[in-house]
């Protein structure tokens, strides 16, 4: 039989030192030999951190941190000074090593050293113990510098980042969480940056989802990009103009959210299991009073209200338009009547808006007189008043009914001293024709110190 011989060792000359290894084994236990090979070479101070770079920071990191003795910082002299945003930071090798960005640096400043480069993080692996010197020798201080451009990152929640080097888990406040991501993104502190991220989404909200989604994107989080995303779609119908305003939303997730189907095509959301519960909270919408198309369209398309309602809100309208106007499906004015109102405040002294039902346009206004009295009131137009601006009368259907019976109620309040004030006319019913003396509604006269007043027109078209 053939002897069998032990693998060969092939030579690799590393420097004076012609030393022994595996040909395929990498320099990562043998740090003495790639300052050799660095030295032998002749590579000069440009070429080091190419070198750094492919030493496998991230398994560096776990040799290092695992060979080196974890002893209590507290009491020890810094044996790290980090110069960084006009600060001089104090760190210790042990804990440093938790971020790769300052293991990069730490490995090329002891590569400037005039002893042989990276033989002092040899000396670390080795982890000698302490026993064998008699006396402690003196802390060599080794500084190193770190310029930072990204504005996201203050001093603040730089100083939160360093903190968590020594920290077992990552503790974050949730008001620092976006500078703390920046700076654990630089420093490359994988923990530290999983732990914003997750503190993050649990945080979405209406204040925070512009600044949250651009630093996901800026930093190529998906998680994050995702979170938001999803917030948004579930977020924007009911809080949009309330909490949510377009103006803060990026125009990219804005754009991402109106493209998707918030939610599953083959079941809206209220005939759900998990929407079923909600259906008592949208009984009572007036959805009667949405009568644009567009806004119709844009109802079905989010799939949330159950399929019936709109077609009986469709059936409706049209009811209503064969009938001259009149509204059969309407019977109270204080639970169904269709609302349109103006915000008053002080900028101005007159404020209208003009409104166009089933071929009928009508003005809502206010006029402020002197420094606290008002008058409100609606007044019926011709379908060809020049007033009429063309999103209100074109494409729309025009009546040419002389008189329209009309049932409504004009509603002023404003809060004066904490306390709520209230005007009205209450319910009245009037017809309205298109000359001066019968196309006008009655006036409420209202004196209010009050800012701003909210007024509210409610009516409908009796059938007649």
């Amino acid at each position: 039989m053939l002897n069998q011989h032990p693998p060969r060792l092939d030579r690799k000359i590393c420097g004076r030192n012609d030393r022994w290894r595996f040909p395929r084994e990498s320099y990562l236990e043998d740090l003495l030999g790639l300052a050799q090979l660095s030295r032998a070479t002749g590579l000069d101070n440009e070429n080091e951190m190419k070198i750094i770079d492919r030493l496998h920071i991230p398994q560096l990191q776990k040799i290092l941190t695992g060979s080196i003795p974890k002893k209590p910082t507290q009491g020890l002299v810094a044996d790290v000074i980090l110069d960084c945003m006009g600060f001089k930071w104090e760190l210790h090798q042990p804990q440093l090593f938790n971020s790769a960005t300052l293991t990069k640096l730490y490995i090329f400043a002891l590569s400037q050293k005039d002893t042989d480069p990276l033989k002092e993080l040899e000396k670390l692996l080795r982890a000698e113990s302490p026993r064998k010197f008699k006396k402690k020798a003196p802390v060599k201080k080794i500084n190193i510098s770190l310029k930072i451009n990204d504005p996201l990152v203050t001093k603040t929640a730089f100083a939160t980042a360093l903190k968590n080097l020594y920290c077992k888990e990552a503790e974050v406040h949730k008001d620092d969480v976006l500078g703390v991501l920046a700076s654990a993104h630089i420093l490359q502190f994988p923990s530290l940056f999983k732990k914003c991220v997750f503190l993050m989404k649990d945080g979405i909200s209406p204040c925070t989802i512009q600044t949250y989604y651009l630093a996901a994107c800026k930093y190529k989080e998906e998680l994050l990009i995702k979170a938001c995303e999803k917030w948004l779609e579930m977020n924007l119908v009911p809080l949009i103009g309330k909490q949510i305003y377009l103006r803060t939303i990026p125009q990219e997730l804005l754009q991402k959210v109106l493209k998707s189907q918030s939610f599953p095509k083959k079941c809206p959301f209220l005939e759900r299991e998990l929407g079923q519960k909600f259906l008592p909270a949208f009984l009572p919408l007036r959805l009667h009073g949405i009568t644009k198309a567009k806004d119709l369209e844009d109802i079905k398309h989010i799939n949330f209200f159950p399929e019936t309602w709109l077609v009986r809100i469709l059936a409706n309208h049209y009811h209503a338009l064969e009938s001259g106007g009149d509204m059969f499906h309407v019977k109270d004015l204080s639970t169904q009547g269709i609302r349109f109102g103006l915000l008053i405040n002080q900028e101005n002294k007159i404020y209208s808006e003009m409104i166009g039902v089933y071929g009928f346009f009508f003005e809502i206004k206010g006029v402020k007189h002197g420094t606290s009295s008002y008058n409100f009131y609606m007044q019926r137009l011709k379908y060809s008043d020049a007033s009429l601006p063309a999103k209100v009368c074109e494409r729309r259907p025009v009546s040419l009914r002389q008189e329209r019976l009309v049932k409504y109620e004009i509603r002023a309040q404003s809060l004066v001293n904490g306390n709520w004030q209230e005007f009205s006319t209450n319910a009245l019913t009037q017809k309205f024709g298109l000359i001066k003396s019968t196309s006008k509604s009655h006036t409420l006269k209202i004196e209010t110190e009050g800012n701003p007043i909210f007024v509210t027109f409610a009516f409908f078209f009796p059938v007649s």
